[in-house]
């Protein structure tokens, strides 16, 4: 009777990170890290989430929603850094719960990734193609922009732009994260000029009161107003800080892992948490947020400019470039993620070993990469973005929960091994990182709930059927 909750020993992972010969290349320095992070997390979040959030719970007072969910997303982080230093290893959350928690959890998590990364870059992808047609005036033909859910034939944008960005990753690690770079150097520069131009604009007035008043129209729920607004308004935001724990994904591609990691992981949710804020800030200042429920909800950001920003019609047509900017790197590094994730668990025998073949001379995987990308591109090319919906948020949640709870079994089951990085005021930390995801997890609205119990059930039927019968470690 095979062992579902047989543990990987810490020796085994450690002698496994140090193996620079076999394994995969390390290239990456902490500011390739933090730009990394930043790729994952600033994309449609920041330019959708901001509006909706502040038209449907939070007023103007979603600057503070920020900091809730920016905090909620601490706690995670905190625990992400110590076992990304720790244990630098590809796999991310996966490789911690391996150790931590058993093959049987590990699965768990490999699978509920597979939603975040690979239906999140599926999802971004069909994304991209919406706004480049949107740039273009509309120049794409509906058939080839839409699936044939939809009425069309294909989506041949989106696949376009997972070819060429599957093509840069097989490349290697260093020529992803240089355009890595130069897009987040895009998309950020977009986003400092709008907040610098638009402070310019802000009336006073918008942001009085700062919180929704009790018995206002359209907001008689608990989380519609007042402190409970706020709370509603992170639940709504807390979506455009999904990517930082990307990060943790390139651990064995990193450097110096024992100091860049946290760097990596927590400098770029620190530089994103100060933009959100700053930007919400401006947006809510400049047009009514009463404005976002209405007329202004679709295409929020260039609605306030071009009605309250006289002159600078231009940067409408700038935050749309730098939407897709955005979503490029998000793209970029969801792919990234979820082939190092696919090449840990191949190693470890619980999916076929051909996702861990690595190039012969970029030392990248290669063939996960193809792979995915024919994974990826027919979910892309087929199916209308909607489908996904929440999966990849239920995906991230699970990973953030049992990487907080992770931490807790490592420093009972480990507590001589050394930390370069340790996560602060354990236990108090990981429990509250725990708490708050499985209370948005619960959040999550019930036909996701019911779609990620649909996949999780695939996954246990995967895992009987091949993996406990392949694992090495069961060998």
């Amino acid at each position: 009777m095979a062992n579902l909750w047989v543990r990987k020993p810490l020796s085994q992972l450690l002698a496994q990170a140090g193996d620079s010969e076999k394994g995969l290349k390390r290239t990456l320095g902490a500011w390739n890290l933090v730009a990394l992070g930043i790729g994952a997390i600033i994309g449609a979040g920041l330019f959708v989430r901001t509006a909706a959030a502040a038209a449907e719970a939070a007023g103007p007072s979603v600057t503070l929603s920020f900091i809730v969910a920016a905090i909620g997303c601490a706690f995670a982080g905190l625990c992400y850094a110590e076992f990304a230093a720790m244990i630098p290893i590809a796999g991310s959350a996966y490789t911690y719960a391996y150790a931590t928690m058993g093959e049987f959890v590990a699965w768990i998590i490999g699978w509920a990734l597979v939603m975040e990364y690979a239906l999140g870059a599926a999802t971004v992808s069909i994304a991209w193609s919406e706004y480049l047609n949107k740039l273009l005036g509309g120049g794409i033909p509906y058939e080839w922009c839409h699936g044939p859910m939809e009425g069309g034939i294909l989506n041949a944008p989106a696949l376009i732009i997972l070819l060429a960005l599957t093509l840069i990753l097989i490349k290697g690690t260093q020529e992803s994260a240089f355009v890595n770079a130069i897009i987040v150097a895009i998309k950020v520069s977009i986003v400092l000029i709008f907040i610098a131009v638009g402070w310019q604009f802000i009336d006073p007035s918008n942001h009085t009161p700062y919180m929704i008043p009790e018995g206002t129209a359209g907001h008689e729920g608990v989380f519609k107003h007042g402190w409970g607004g706020v709370l509603g308004g992170a639940a709504i935001v807390f979506f455009a800080f999904i990517g930082f724990d990307a990060v943790s994904t390139a651990a064995q591609e990193a450097k110096n892992p024992g100091r860049d990691m946290p760097i990596g992981i927590l400098g770029s949710l620190a530089v994103c948490t100060v933009l959100y804020i700053l930007f919400s800030y401006v947006l809510t200042g400049v047009a009514n947020w009463t404005e976002f429920a209405g007329a202004g909800k679709e295409a929020s950001v260039a609605y306030a400019i071009q009605h309250h920003m006289p002159g600078y019609e231009w940067l409408a047509t700038a935050v749309t470039v730098a939407i897709l900017a955005g979503f490029s790197s998000v793209i970029l590094v969801m792919l990234m993620g979820q082939s190092r994730v696919f090449y840990s668990m191949a190693n470890d025998g619980l999916i076929p070993k051909v996702f861990a073949e690595l190039h012969p001379k970029f030392r990248t995987p290669y063939k996960s990469n193809m792979l995915l990308f024919f994974f990826v591109g027919a979910f892309a090319a087929f199916v209308p973005g909607n489908v996904a919906g929440d999966l990849t948020s239920f995906g991230t949640l699970l990973a953030f929960t049992l990487v907080s709870i992770g931490v807790l079994f490592m420093r009972r089951s480990n507590p001589e091994q050394h930390r370069p990085f340790r996560t602060p005021w354990v236990p108090v930390v990981p429990i509250l990182g725990a708490l708050i995801c499985l209370g948005m997890i619960v959040a999550i609205d019930v036909f996701t709930l019911k779609a990620a119990i649909v996949w999780m059930v695939l996954g246990f039927v995967v895992y009987f059927g091949y993996s406990q019968r392949h694992s090495k470690l069961q060998k």
